[in-house]
């Protein structure tokens, strides 16, 4: 048994927490955030890095402070039922229902989409697809060889064309970097705005879910200790993770130059497709189809995998090959329906189970203090539940928002819930349960 990595297996480490969290949207959000922040870009990005690397690092971090080997451990610090719950619907979320789906419709609509007639695209897509999730398929059917293709190969090669990309970026830049007016979202509270939009990146429930593969391939390397695996998930996450910030800063920044030759567009895709064909022409849009390709195809590994193993612990009747088809399968199915689709469906769904996340993960950090003390942990999950599912609320779809019920509950939110308008009242609740938990503890261990 060794008490450290070595470099080497630092780095791989490193690079496969990386190419696990970078998928579809981390190269899509960070673009569009930049071309609507405008002029506001700087504190657009701050908050984007929050929840984009600073909730994922600390979400690493969190299972080896917290002595959990996986999501399910950790979440029934809550309770069992609660456990069960939370680790289901947010593997499904992170799995075939929201992520995998998004990341075979991303790597179609930049990939290769430019290059099919409009008639033919919805075919084109079906078949994209298909061979799409045969190779995430193929991939998965050996959970233990994960470090070698998305930490040794498939990153590495990610990065050297993204790099390529951003490098003829900067050089020659599209435009002034603070010369566009912010978008209105953007024009007040440009850091909170930053912030919620990093929830889209899915990066802090991808950490839960993929803790328990980072902690496995730790142990191959025979670092055993629960202390000694947290110190080493910590400093190769501190890799990884720094490595996304950079590169989410870059493409925020990105964003913003490009609207001094290009307009403003729907989602990043379709700026990052302009910005390669304008340095590159029809080469460009080669090499940006295979970095996105390499880059989605990296992750939907890493997810098919951990959501193959993940139901089958839970579910211990069904295999995980089982498992792993069925949710590429499902995967497939939806992909079809396309990207900007599946973004604004799952915007509701993240807003309600981001912050049950969020303080699950600062609960985690906190273990050392409040050693698993179940008042703390239920109390301040209940709390934040409570005002969650307003923020789910507050992001259904106009023609759901307008209906009488919906606006009721919205503005009673509105006028009687701190900081709701910016979407941080569960941070209120969350301090306010995890007061009364303390308390409630506190008293009755003097009972």
């Amino acid at each position: 048994m060794k008490e450290k990595l070595s470099r080497k297996e630092r780095l791989f480490i490193g690079s496969l927490i990386f190419g696990l969290f970078f998928g579809a949207g981390n190269l899509i959000f960070p673009i569009q955030i930049g071309q609507e922040a405008g002029s506001n870009v700087f504190q657009a990005n701050l908050g984007f890095l929050v929840t984009g690397i600073g909730l994922p690092f600390l979400g690493l971090i969190s299972f080896g402070l917290s002595r959990s080997s996986d999501l399910y451990s950790l979440a029934s610090k809550v309770g069992k039922k609660y456990g069960l719950w939370f680790t289901t619907i947010l593997y499904l979320i992170i799995g075939p229902m929201f992520a995998m789906p998004r990341l075979a419709s991303t790597s179609f609509e930049i990939g290769l989409s430019p290059f099919i007639k409009n008639e033919y695209q919805n075919l084109f897509l079906l078949l994209f697809s298909i061979i799409f999730f045969l190779c995430v398929w193929y991939f998965s059917r050996k959970p233990s060889r994960i470090l070698d293709y998305i930490g040794k190969f498939l990153t590495p090669l990610f990065l050297i064309l993204l790099f390529f990309i951003l490098l003829l970026s900067f050089l020659n830049p599209l435009g002034d970097l603070t010369g566009s007016l912010p978008q209105d979202s953007y024009v007040q509270g440009a850091f909170f705005k930053g912030f919620q939009d990093g929830y889209n990146t899915l990066d802090a429930l991808a950490a839960l879910a993929f803790g328990m593969l980072i902690i496995e391939n730790i142990q191959n390397f025979e670092i055993k200790e629960s202390k000694l695996i947290a110190k080493e998930t910590m400093k190769s996450g501190f890799v990884g993770i720094v490595l996304m910030g950079i590169i989410y800063t870059l493409l925020a920044f990105l964003g913003a130059m490009s609207l001094g030759t290009f307009s403003l567009n729907k989602n990043g895709g379709i700026t990052l497709a302009q910005v390669a064909d304008y340095y590159l022409g029809p080469i460009g849009s080669v090499i940006l189809a295979v970095i996105v390709i390499v880059a989605c195809l990296k992750t939907a590994i890493g997810l098919a995998t951990a959501f193959g193993r993940t139901f089958s612990e839970l579910y211990p009747n069904i295999s995980y090959q089982v498992f792993t088809i069925g949710c590429i399968s499902i995967a497939g199915v939806i992909a079809n329906v396309g990207l900007n689709q599946i973004i604004a469906l799952s915007i509701p769904i993240l807003m309600f189970i981001y912050p049950l996340a969020m303080t699950l993960i600062i609960l985690g950090i906190l273990d050392p203090i409040i050693k698993d003390k179940p008042e703390v942990y239920r109390f301040t999950t209940y709390f934040t539940m409570i005002v969650s599912v307003f923020d789910g609320l507050n992001s259904l779809p106009s023609h759901i928002k307008d209906t009488s019920l919906i606006k009721v509950l919205l503005n009673f939110a509105t006028d009687y819930l701190p900081l709701f308008n910016i979407g941080m009242s569960w941070i209120v609740f969350a301090v306010v349960g995890f007061i009364f938990g303390w308390l409630l503890n506190k008293k009755r261990e003097h009972a």
